[in-house]
C-alpha cells in the first residue's frame, strides 16, 4: 500500500507526519486491498479570523474505486491539524461502511464499488461513528480541474459519487458512449443529465 502525507502552504512537522501516517495505516484493518492513501493538508489564510487547516484524505482501492473525505478545523496549530485529520478519518469510516454495505445489500451490479466476500471476512469491524458533518460548499469557483472520464453504467456512477462524497459525478455511459452527469436531488433520489442537441 502506497501512503503519502503532504502539506500545502506550510512545512509539515515530523510529529504531525508520524501522527497522520499512524492514523492512515489503521485504515487497512477496515478495508483490505487498498492501493493508495493520500492525505493533503492545506493551510488556508483567513483575513477575518483564525487561519484554517483543511485535511483531504483520498483512498484508492485495488479495483479502482476512490473514496474521499475532507474536513477543516479552525486554528492553524498542532491541535487544529490533528483535529482535521481525525475528523476526516471519521468521515472515511462512513465511506468505508458504505463501500462494505454495497456487497452486503447486493444493490450494485459492479464488483468495483463494493467489497468482495473475502474482503468482508478479513476486515475488522469499524469503530462507532456519528452521522457525518455537512460537506463544505464553496459559493464561488475557486478551482478548475480536468478529470478522467471512466466508462460505466449509471449505478456504478452513483456508487462512485457516493464514495467520493460528491453531489454529482461525470462519467461516460457504457450504453450510449455519451458523457453524462449523475447527481443527487434534494429529495435524496438521483438524476442523470445527458447531452442533447440545442
Amino acid at each position: 500500500m502506497k501512503l503519502s502525507v503532504r502539506g500545502q502552504n506550510f512545512r509539515l512537522q515530523s510529529d504531525t507526519e508520524e501522527f497522520a501516517t499512524r492514523k492512515l495505516e489503521g485504515l487497512k484493518k477496515y478495508l483490505p486491498n487498498i492501493r493508495e492513501i493520500r492525505l493533503e493538508l492545506t493551510r488556508q489564510e483567513n483575513k477575518r479570523g483564525e487561519d484554517e487547516v483543511i485535511a483531504q484524505v483520498t483512498l484508492t482501492h485495488e479495483r479502482g474505486a476512490i473514496l474521499r473525505t475532507e474536513e477543516r478545523a479552525r486554528g492553524f496549530n498542532h491541535d487544529g491539524i490533528e483535529a482535521s485529520i481525525t475528523e476526516a478519518l471519521d468521515k472515511m469510516y462512513t465511506r468505508i461502511a458504505r463501500f462494505k454495505g454495497k456487497r452486503e445489500a447486493m444493490r450494485t451490479r459492479s464488483e468495483r464499488f463494493s467489497m468482495t466476500l473475502a474482503e468482508l471476512e478479513t476486515a475488522e469491524t469499524l469503530p462507532a461513528i456519528d452521522e457525518p458533518a455537512a460537506e463544505f460548499e464553496p459559493v464561488e469557483v475557486v478551482k478548475r480541474k480536468q478529470i478522467p472520464v471512466s466508462t460505466m453504467d449509471e449505478h456504478e456512477a452513483i456508487d462512485q459519487m457516493e464514495l467520493l462524497g460528491h453531489t454529482f459525478f461525470m462519467y461516460r455511459d457504457v450504453g450510449s458512449g455519451q458523457v453524462n452527469v449523475v447527481y443527487k436531488r434534494r429529495d435524496g433520489a438521483y438524476g442523470v443529465l445527458s447531452p442533447a442537441e440545442g
